[in-house]
C-alpha cells in the first residue's frame, strides 16, 4: 500500500560532476546536470535547478516532458544516468527524514484493506519506528492531519470506499503526518472536485506559512499564477524557472510546449555518442 519513500534504489553516480557555485547549500533542493534515460531514450536531459526555500513551486510542461520523472529521480525512485541531487547541501539518505512525498493517486493500490486513519499513521513510521505499535500519541497526530483536510469523520472508512477526491485528501494528510520540511506532490489536483482542490490549496498555503517548501507537478496552466509563487517550465530540461510573475510568460510557455522533437533528437544523438565513446 505504502507509496512513501522507504527504499532508495541504487543510483549511478557521475563522479566527474562537481556542483557549481550557484547551487546554494541553503536550497532545499539543488539539482546539477541530472540526466535520466529509459532504455537509452532520454527523459530528462542535463537538468540544473535550485529550489527557493519556503515557496510553493509548480512544475509545468507538456505530457511526456519528464515532470513526474524529475520528482522520482530526485527521490531516487528511478536511477539517474548522471548528475547530482542535494537537499540542503546534503545527500538524500541523510535528508530523507525532512522530505515528504505524495505520489499520483493512480499509482496506489487503494484496494489494500486499511482505513483512512491507518494510511495517515503510515506517515508517522519514521517517528514510531519500524515494527513498533502505533501509540495513542501518533494516532492523535494522524487524526489532527485528517481534520486539516476535512476527513476526520471518515477516519475509520476503508480507503477503497472513498471517492477519488477523498482518497487524495487522505494521502495529503499522510504527507502532513510526516512533518517534513520539503514536500513533493505529483499532480495532487488531478481528477478531484472543486471542494477538494480548495482544501488542497488551503493546506499548501498553511505549509508555506509554516516555513515549508512544496514542489508540485501541476497541469492546469490557468491556476499557476493563483496557486504558486515559483514555477519550473520543464520539457526534458528546464526551459525557464523563477518567480511566477516574471517567468510564467507566453514566450516561455511557447518555448516549453514546442520544439520537443528537435530537443529529443539532439539528446538521443548525444547519449548515443557518449555510449560509443565508452566502448
Amino acid at each position: 500500500m505504502s507509496a512513501a519513500v522507504h527504499s532508495r534504489p541504487r543510483r549511478r553516480q557521475d563522479t566527474g560532476v562537481t556542483a557549481r557555485p550557484e547551487h546554494s547549500k541553503e536550497s532545499p533542493l539543488a539539482v546539477h546536470a541530472m540526466t535520466v534515460a529509459y532504455n537509452k531514450k532520454p527523459v530528462l536531459w542535463d537538468v540544473d535547478y535550485d529550489a527557493p526555500p519556503k515557496q510553493l513551486i509548480s512544475i509545468v510542461g507538456p505530457n511526456g516532458a519528464g515532470k513526474s520523472t524529475f520528482i522520482k529521480a530526485c527521490l531516487g525512485l528511478v536511477p539517474s544516468a548522471s548528475g547530482q541531487v542535494e537537499f540542503w547541501g546534503d545527500v538524500y539518505k541523510r535528508s530523507r527524514h525532512r522530505i515528504g512525498y505524495v505520489p499520483q493517486r493512480e499509482s496506489v493500490d487503494w484496494d489494500f484493506p486499511v482505513s483512512a486513519l491507518d494510511v495517515v499513521c503510515m506517515g508517522r513510521y519514521r517517528k514510531i519506528g519500524w515494527c513498533r505499535p502505533v501509540t495513542r500519541k501518533h494516532k492523535r497526530a494522524a487524526m489532527e492531519c485528517l481534520e486539516r483536510v476535512g476527513m476526520a469523520s471518515l477516519a475509520k472508512r476503508q480507503i477503497s470506499q472513498l471517492s477519488g477526491g477523498q482518497q487524495q485528501r487522505v494521502f495529503l494528510a499522510r504527507a502532513l503526518a510526516q512533518e517534513s520540511d520539503l514536500y513533493f506532490m505529483d499532480e495532487p489536483f488531478a481528477g478531484v472536485d472543486a471542494a477538494t482542490e480548495r482544501a488542497i490549496v488551503d493546506v499548501l498555503r498553511e505549509l508555506r506559512a509554516s516555513g515549508k517548501t512544496v514542489i508540485v507537478v501541476h497541469h492546469d496552466l490557468q491556476t499557476v499564477r493563483e496557486y504558486f509563487d515559483h514555477v519550473i517550465l520543464l520539457n526534458m530540461r528546464v526551459v525557464a524557472s523563477g518567480d511566477v510573475a516574471t517567468v510564467f510568460t507566453e514566450e516561455n510557455l511557447q518555448r516549453t510546449y514546442g520544439g520537443r522533437l528537435t530537443l529529443l533528437s539532439e539528446a538521443s544523438e548525444a547519449i548515443a555518442q557518449a555510449a560509443s565513446g565508452r566502448r
